[in-house]
């Protein structure tokens, strides 16, 4: 189970002056990959105030010059890490393209008007799924889980004028970065790391070993 990675070289003369810049390249060069499903899906990491670490799959929904921007519900296990260590880690494996986006920094929740406009743009089910899943949380069976979801969708039925609120315990979180390190895979794991790091008002950009 040993792949070699035969991709062109990445130098820093390739990168963007900014790391949201060059970030924006390779994406837009993954969105259009057909082999890559899902390409905003990113691991997230958080860990407790003691260190002891977690991580999940979730989707990256905005991106820009403040940083990168996910939802879910603050009383699930990472918003409550996240509320009392802000130190997050995000990682995309876009494997087909040999190439990895690691991201660390801290993270800040969103404001209640851009979490509110992106709650709108999500599909009703969606919505209403906030609403009947208290994430990370225990529950009994499915069933329980699913008996929620049909109560309030006879309380919110589908194209109905009332719309479905936002839950006050979900939002976004925006992370701003510390470091963005692109990898690009090689033969014989000689793989090249190119990693921004903030200084002051801008970046240096720094190689690092394979």
């Amino acid at each position: 189970m040993r792949e070699q990675y035969r991709t062109p070289q990445l130098s820093v003369a390739d990168l963007a002056p900014e790391p949201i810049e060059q970030f924006a390249r390779w994406f837009k060069e993954t969105a259009t990959n057909p082999a890559i499903h899902e390409p905003n899906a990113m691991v997230v990491s958080t860990a407790t105030p003691d260190g002891r670490p977690s991580a999940r799959t979730v989707l990256l929904k905005h991106f820009d010059e403040a940083g990168f921007v996910f939802y879910t519900n603050y009383g699930s296990r990472k918003g409550g890490e996240l509320a009392a260590n802000p130190n997050v880690a995000l990682l995309f494996p876009w494997h087909p393209l040999a190439r990895q986006v690691i991201v660390t920094g801290r993270a800040a929740r969103t404001g209640r008007d851009e979490t509110e406009a992106y709650f709108r743009t999500r599909p009703h089910g969606s919505q209403l799924g906030a609403w009947a899943s208290h994430q990370s949380s225990v529950i009994e069976s499915r069933e329980e889980l699913l008996a929620r979801y049909a109560e309030l969708a006879a309380r919110y039925p589908e194209h109905e004028q009332v719309p479905v609120p936002v839950p006050p315990e979900w939002g976004g979180f925006r992370v701003v970065p510390e470091t963005v390190e692109f990898w690009q895979g090689h033969e014989n794991r000689l793989h090249d790391r190119l990693r921004y790091v903030r200084a002051g008002e801008g970046w240096r950009v720094e190689r690092l070993s394979p």
